[in-house]
């Protein structure tokens, strides 16, 4: 647990979508300047790590352990891995410059602008946060680019050492057949007789002769959603008691069991008694397990893409007017996109169409899913530019073999992914030429 904690808090520093107080507190690596007493701990090929940087480093892995309350090996064993993940760090960092990976200037302001529209900021706002703190904005924007460096090349050559066979791609489909086989999905409904907490004898059985005469009605034939639109307690009444269709994971487990054996159409043969009252239950829809399912969204976005002539500050506040006005009812999100929208999708107003998950890059597409229905995000950057985004519809849907296949191979990707890179890493410390300093003895 400890070496899981300690390797995540050390990892921070490695993502490029960081957070304001990571990317100004942390000094560049390959840039580093040696403060007044202040020593260089490391040298790691050409690029250098001081004490002070060891410092800022467990800094934050204490905190980070803090807020996970989580422990931490002691004192001389955490600089040490502290030590080593930073010299880690200076050999991808080495590495990368001289395979010649290189960061532009246009990628690294949109890099920039997210890392302000994270913290709420404006360019502006950033810039005289950085200064309050004492971080240079071009040493900021330094580290900004070393972090994405080492990033890029953490994927490029970890995922070209990544290997996935069609036999294993085989057994994860039918792992996952299996697993959604055990998992039904069920549309039940209800209608519901409450019981105060704390009822009297008679007052239970004045509520379960209420329940038993709504049974006796859909028995007689008379339509479970009329009786239940009329009796039932419930919030779903309006809609017949429909709770709608979910998996079985997701259901009560008195009600999974109440209806286990029932087929799509029966009602419950009993009434069932839980903390909330009495139940009358029917099956409305029952999908088996067996068929693997995606959730399937359609989008549209209005995309703009930050140029010198338009800096992504000043993309991010168009975004903003475009949102008030479509908030305000004064222009459509379609003329818009039609209008403004930088690309393929503006001439159908920004739409996208259905996709399903893995579609678009993360950073769109984890606003996009933390949307409702209808709902419209503020300005969100992306590596292609800002969008604005609005969730139009959901679906769920059978996957097509080819998709599925798709998302196993990424399955397998993922689980193999660590692996590769902690390989990738050993071999790159093993090549590195690496001198250890040792602080300076005080006169």
């Amino acid at each position: 647990m400890k070496q899981a904690l300690l390797s995540k808090a050390l990892a921070f520093t490695l993502c490029c979508g960081v957070t304001l107080a990571a990317s100004a507190q942390a000094t560049a690596p390959g840039r580093v300047s040696v403060r007044a007493a202040d020593h260089i701990a490391a040298i790691v090929n050409q690029e250098l790590v001081t004490a002070f940087e060891v410092e800022q480093r467990l800094a934050r892995v204490r905190e980070e352990a803090a807020r996970a309350r989580q422990s931490l090996p002691d004192e001389p064993e955490l600089r040490k891995q502290v030590l080593e993940m930073l010299i880690e760090e200076r050999a991808i960092l080495s590495f990368a410059r001289d395979s010649g990976v290189r960061i532009e200037d246009p990628e690294l302001d949109r890099a920039v602008a997210g890392v302000a529209a994270q913290n709420q900021l404006t360019l502006t706002q950033l810039r005289e946060r950085l200064r309050r703190e004492g971080i240079e904005y071009s040493r900021f924007r330094n580290n900004l680019r070393d972090q994405m460096m080492i990033e890029r090349v953490r994927e490029r050559e970890v995922q070209s050492r990544i290997k996935i066979t069609d036999v294993e791609i085989d057994r994860l489909i039918e792992q996952q057949r299996q697993a959604a086989a055990a998992q039904p999905e069920l549309n039940i409904a209800q209608i519901l007789v409450t019981v105060p907490e704390g009822a009297s004898v008679a007052t239970v059985a004045e509520r379960r002769a209420r329940a038993e005469a709504a049974m006796a009605r859909v028995k007689a034939g008379e339509a479970f959603a009329t009786v239940a639109r009329e009796l039932s307690e419930d919030a779903n009444r309006d809609k017949g008691g429909e709770i709608g269709l979910r998996p079985a994971s997701r259901l009560p487990d008195v009600f999974v069991q109440a209806v286990g054996a029932l087929k799509a159409g029966e009602v419950a043969p009993e009434l069932l008694r839980t903390g909330a009252g009495f139940h009358v239950l029917k099956v409305v829809d029952r999908k088996d397990g067996g068929a693997l399912q995606v959730t399937q969204t359609r989008a549209r976005h209005i995309l703009l893409r930050p140029s010198a002539q338009v800096p992504a500050e000043v993309a991010v506040r168009r975004l903003e007017e475009f949102r008030r006005q479509i908030e305000a009812g004064s222009a459509s999100f379609e003329a818009l996109a039609r209008a403004n929208s930088e690309d393929g999708s503006a001439p159908q107003g920004g739409d996208l169409g259905w996709t399903s998950p893995g579609s678009f890059v993360p950073e769109f597409e984890e606003a996009m899913n933390r949307l409702p229905l209808g709902g419209m995000s503020p300005p969100i950057t992306s590596r292609f530019g800002v969008h604005l985004i609005q969730v139009l519809e959901r679906r769920v849907v059978n996957v097509e073999p080819k998709q599925l296949r798709e998302q196993a191979r990424n399955a397998l990707r993922e689980q193999k992914f660590d692996d590769a890179y902690n390989e990738w890493v050993r071999e790159l410390r093993a090549r590195a030429y690496v001198e250890l300093r040792e602080a300076p003895q005080q006169p």
